[in-house]
């Protein structure tokens, strides 16, 4: 197109089309109309110009793999499963593996562990285990989160646990503070505050430390939750710089269960389409799905089928796996990284000179300000401020469920000595729901 196309045009700054927007108002205040002033604490404009900009972030170039999670009960049905999702699409693997009497050896018989990723994601702490598991598949990425487990669970994996860092990988689990209702500035924070507490514990060298893998939950406020995960970069290069840390990152996202639901439920498959779309354009390696049942439904084909699906449609009809960094220059998200970053920066300072993660988590004050925003965001859903559709709007008042439950949605009580205060994850349909089912 030729440039004299272009240079017919004055350029216009963003004082003048704020001007604009004004006289259109015809009287009306812009801040009260067009402002929206979000639970981050994050004003968001109307619209955004490059005169306003600072300099942008250059984030590393990178491609994201489809990923399927598979608790592993059996190995040699877990292994089979495996084998079919590859050959359906699948790239990444992740086994959840619950004790340390599974065989690695069984679970990955006939995975090419050259041409898929495999991640073994531990429930407990073992030593031996895991130098074992890292002799199998020196590949394979070793996901095991102490600090992660006492936060969710209130325990340590074990009571004289002291060893933090089991492997040359840390794994800092951020799924338990979004699905708990926390902001994302907390959630972001909280994650720093969280690899900190590793990167001052003993068995940590920046020599021997060759990944950190952060698990985020993304939620469906699309654009807040793209700049989310670009924030995390920023933030994490920001702190491995201060300990000179070269070690890879590798963020493995996955849907949030916070606002799923039972009534209506093919409406999770609109909810976490838009969040696997937020995940791959803020910078996620992995992508992994969430069923549109997986709240009432033991694990079955059909929904796995579906969700690795959704995946699969992104990256081989929508293009989504083309362009790296397909954000990079919107002025929006820009700006929304930007603040993100530097909110949470600010509350991991505090966080820090208050003692730190660990010590604020023994004291109560991480679950306290979670449960604060968790409180502030249930009242919203509940006048309707915040809407789920199906449930607390427009509900279907034929639908029925009390038939359909396999498992047990709703937040289970659990009395058991902790030593902490567990960050309880909680869904915001959860009450709504339960008095529905009541009724039918």
């Amino acid at each position: 197109m030729s440039n004299s196309l272009f240079s017919a045009f004055e350029k216009v700054s963003s004082k003048a089309w704020k001007q604009k927007i004004q006289v259109d108002l015809k009287g009306a205040d812009y801040n009260d109309t067009l402002i929206w002033k979000t639970n981050e604490g994050i004003d968001v404009r109307p619209f955004y110009h490059q005169d306003e900009m600072e300099d942008t972030f250059k984030l590393q170039p990178q491609q994201w793999a489809v990923g399927q999670v598979i608790f592993v009960q059996n190995e040699k049905a877990s292994n089979t499963k495996a084998l079919d999702a590859i050959e359906r699409g699948a790239e990444t693997i992740k086994f959840i593996i619950p004790n340390n009497t599974i065989s690695i050896e069984k679970t990955l018989e006939n995975i090419n562990l050259n041409t898929t990723n495999i991640q073994l994601e531990l429930l407990f702490s073992d030593k031996t285990f895991i130098d074992n598991a890292a002799k199998i598949s020196a590949k394979a990425q070793l996901l095991v989160d102490p600090i992660g487990h006492l936060a969710a669970s209130g325990n340590w994996f074990q009571s004289d646990d002291k060893q933090l860092i089991l492997s040359n990988q840390i794994t800092i689990n951020t799924t338990t503070y979004q699905n708990a209702g926390a902001t994302i500035v907390q959630q972001l924070a909280y994650g720093l505050a969280h690899l900190n507490e590793y990167f001052n514990t003993e068995g940590f060298s920046k020599t021997t430390v060759s990944t950190i893998n952060f698990n985020v939950a993304v939620g469906t406020n699309y654009f807040f939750e793209i700049a989310k995960l670009r924030a995390l970069r920023v933030l994490y290069n920001t702190l491995a710089t201060e300990y000179d840390c070269n070690a890879e990152v590798l963020i493995n996202a996955i849907p949030t269960k916070r606002n799923k639901t039972i009534y209506d439920y093919n409406t999770n498959m609109l909810r976490t389409t838009t969040e696997c779309m937020s995940a791959i354009l803020g910078g996620a390696n992995n992508v992994f799905n969430l069923s549109y049942d997986a709240l009432y439904h033991k694990d079955n084909e059909f929904g796995e089928r579906i969700a690795r699906n959704q995946l699969l449609i992104l990256k081989n009809e929508s293009y989504f796996d083309i362009v790296n960094n397909a954000s990079d220059g919107s002025y929006y998200i820009e700006t929304l990284t930007r603040q993100l970053a530097e909110k949470a920066l600010t509350l991991f300072k505090d966080i820090e000179a208050n003692g730190g993660f660990l010590a604020q988590l023994k004291e109560g004050t991480i679950q306290r300000k979670i449960k604060e925003s968790a409180t502030k965001e249930q009242a919203q859903f509940d006048s309707g401020s915040i809407t789920l559709l199906g449930t607390n709007k427009h509900p279907n008042k034929n639908d029925k469920m009390k038939e359909e439950l396999e498992l047990f949605p709703f937040l289970k009580v659990n009395p058991r000595k902790t030593l902490i205060i567990p960050i309880i994850e909680k869904r915001l349909a959860e009450t709504l729901e339960q008095n529905r089912l009541k009724t039918e």
